[in-house]
């Protein structure tokens, strides 16, 4: 039997998770739903989302709230890089649930590896405008909703390692994460006020086929699950502090 919703920590909450077609972002999306979190499910493509859609539904054995007869998730085309779509998202989430308590900024691109000079500026574009400007979009869009409801929020920003650490053929991604890790941490500070706690998870190398990773054993890599248990701790903890950031490393160098 399953348990029922109303007795799980995040019932009732509305979480968007983006990037959630795939890797990271589908792992938090099962994972705060299996809390009780109505998941918004965004990302580019919806054929990617309605996978995690039926991921959901397979771990809940139902997609359906057992108290309410209402969906648990909804999957909502949404382009990071397009601050009309990230808009158009905001004003759905506002109209259908008029409140948001969890966002999670995933969406995240990598790039064939190569020295900064060889690299095209439409390449470093797309990097910069998903990793970074996307994030911006996505707080400046939905931050306001958490404010307006009073009763504070999550934000968590999925940066990585290469945020922390050199990467050598790899600058227009460290850039953006490097980049991104002093926007959440300038962010916090201004939504504090507000009740609202904005958390950095920097994961390391993570086995998500989201850009390759030669030599390195799959099984010993992070696992997104590894995220998406790291993220859920977030979420759930106790009201009178927050992690601000969190760095995981797999048990064994792969």
């Amino acid at each position: 039997m399953t348990q029922s919703s109303t007795n799980l920590p995040l019932s009732g909450q509305i979480a968007v998770i983006t990037g959630a077609g795939r890797g990271i972002g589908q792992a938090v999306a099962i994972k705060l739903s299996q809390l009780g979190a109505h998941t918004v499910l965004c990302g580019r493509s919806r054929p990617a989302l309605e996978q995690t859609a039926a991921a959901i539904d397979t771990q809940n054995r139902t997609s359906r709230d057992s108290a309410s007869g209402t969906p648990r998730t909804s999957v909502i085309e949404c382009d990071v890089t397009d601050l009309h779509s990230v808009e158009a998202l905001a004003r759905l989430v506002d109209r259908t649930f008029h409140r948001i308590d969890i966002l999670v900024n995933n969406a995240g691109i990598g790039l064939p590896s190569g020295p900064l000079h060889e690299l095209a500026p439409q390449d470093w574009e797309r990097v910069l405008n998903t990793n970074l400007r996307g994030v911006y979009y996505c707080i400046r869009s939905l931050a306001p909703l958490m404010i307006d409801s009073r009763t504070g929020g999550h934000i968590v920003n999925i940066s990585s390692l290469a945020g922390k650490n050199a990467l050598p053929n790899g600058a227009a991604y460290a850039a953006s994460k490097w980049g991104l890790n002093g926007l959440t941490c300038s962010v916090a500070e201004e939504l504090r006020p507000h009740n609202i706690r904005v958390s950095l998870v920097c994961p390391g190398s993570t086995n998500t086929g989201f850009s390759p990773h030669p030599g390195k054993n799959a099984d010993k890599m992070l696992q997104p699950s590894d995220v998406a248990h790291v993220v859920a701790m977030l979420v759930t903890q106790a009201p009178q502090s927050f992690a601000s950031e969190i760095l995981i490393r797999p048990t064994q160098k792969p």
